[in-house]
């Protein structure tokens, strides 16, 4: 399994921008994506995830509101659309896929990570 991510950036304070995350290879059963940010000298932190226990995107208190997660199951690509972006979001962000009937936002419970893209805010 492979994931792939690309669209980060440079932004400024209020600007939005999207990632995405391709996946390839073969997932041995059910699995979920989801993405995790990691700032400089802070441990990686969960950030949004495609499927709760109700069965529905959620999302880490912080970007709540202003981000927003979707997959085209299609193209297995998972998309991050960051909205109203503060300085507190720069980070390396990364997408993630977990197998499970449901995502733990926890980093030890990714089964599969992506390379990580840089997303800086200044203010």
């Amino acid at each position: 399994v492979q994931l792939v991510e690309s669209g980060g950036g440079l932004v400024q304070a209020g600007d939005s921008l999207r990632l995405s995350c391709a996946a390839s290879g073969h997932f041995a059963g059910l699995y979920h994506m989801g993405w995790f940010r990691q700032a400089p000298g802070e441990v990686r932190e969960f950030v949004a995830a495609t499927k709760s226990n109700e069965g529905l995107p959620f999302y880490a208190e912080s970007v709540k509101g202003r981000f927003a997660i979707s997959k085209d199951n299609g193209s297995n690509t998972v998309y991050l659309q960051m909205s109203n972006l503060k300085p507190e979001d720069t980070a390396v962000y990364f997408c993630a896929a977990q197998y499970g009937r449901i995502f733990i936002p926890r980093a030890r419970n990714v089964n599969f990570w992506g390379q990580g893209t840089q997303v800086t805010v200044s203010s």
